[in-house]
């Protein structure tokens, strides 16, 4: 199956990146959803968990190749592998996400800026790679790294609640190089590339979007991991402020029909994006674009 899918966005040459696949308990993914609603969209395995992309995007940008998210790494053990059923195994490098770089013609000492939307291993574990000798070094060697300002100080000081999310090598090691460019809330990254705080998941979380030639399209991150997410009450376990979360739906939701804009779903199998127009009773998603063979 195809690693990659290519589109455009006004000027803006795009690919989503499939870094690889995770299975997390489809309780903790749908939260308060009785399970006889959800396993009618996402059925789990007799461990009750269902399986989740971990996708990528990359903006070919004037300024240089954009990377948003980068999926597991390869830094994490047989264990965790087995605990979250961990496919990402690259045949042409350490990870599935080299893979998918090449398939579009990239290599990874030619991208230029890397976004996270935050810091869970999930996310940003990509963001740098073991070597053999067991040091790790930074995955992208000339890119600047982009994060908000206060989702790298909540990463940095875990409690018990967030601390097997986040792991120090996924974005210390950056930080001891100097390569992080903070961002401070709603603001520019660089022309046509915006970030939008969606809190909820975690305080400081944001999605990415991309604007070029009255074109939109929106990075959702885990503010809406999945197309069965969609509707507006069906938000994770795992988000530590759901009200908020359900809040930063909402007002997505309503500027994605507006403006037109199309999702692209970070966490779903089969769902690579999507746009939203208006419904008989409610928003609803249409355009769907599935992942190819």
């Amino acid at each position: 199956m195809s690693l990659s899918h290519s589109f455009t966005v006004g000027g803006f040459r795009c690919h989503t990146l499939e870094a690889g696949l995770q299975r997390l308990d489809g309780g903790a993914m749908f939260g308060v959803v009785p399970k006889p609603l959800w396993q009618q969209r996402v059925p789990p395995d007799d461990r009750n968990r269902i399986p989740l992309a971990m996708r990528c995007l990359l903006v070919e940008h004037p300024d240089g190749l954009v990377l948003i998210d980068t999926g597991l790494g390869n830094k994490e053990d047989a264990r965790f592998h087995e605990i979250y059923g961990i496919e990402n195994g690259g045949s042409a490098g350490p990870t599935q996400l080299e893979d998918a770089l090449a398939e579009v013609g990239a290599r990874p000492e030619e991208v230029r800026w890397v976004i996270n939307t935050h810091l869970h291993f999930d996310h940003a574990g990509g963001n740098t790679v073991r070597r053999p000798d067991g040091g790790v070094d930074l995955s992208f060697p000339n890119a600047t790294y982009v994060v908000q300002r206060h989702e790298l100080d909540f990463a940095s000081h875990t409690n018990e609640r967030t601390r097997a999310s986040y792991l120090p090598p996924n974005f210390a090691p950056v930080t001891a190089a100097a390569r992080w460019h903070l961002a401070d809330g709603n603001v520019a990254i660089l022309e046509g590339i915006h970030a939008r705080l969606t809190p909820g998941h975690v305080p400081w979380h944001q999605s990415l979007l991309i604007e070029s030639g009255g074109e939109g399209l929106l990075f959702l991150g885990d503010v809406m991991p999945t197309a069965a997410h969609f509707p507006l009450p069906w938000i994770m376990g795992y988000d530590l402020e759901p009200l908020r979360t359900l809040e930063s739906k909402r007002q997505l939701v309503h500027d994605a029909v507006a403006h037109g804009w199309r999702l692209v779903f970070e966490h779903d199998p089969e769902v690579l994006m999507a746009r939203v127009a208006p419904g008989a009773k409610a928003p609803e998603l249409t355009e769907v674009v599935r992942r190819g063979p």
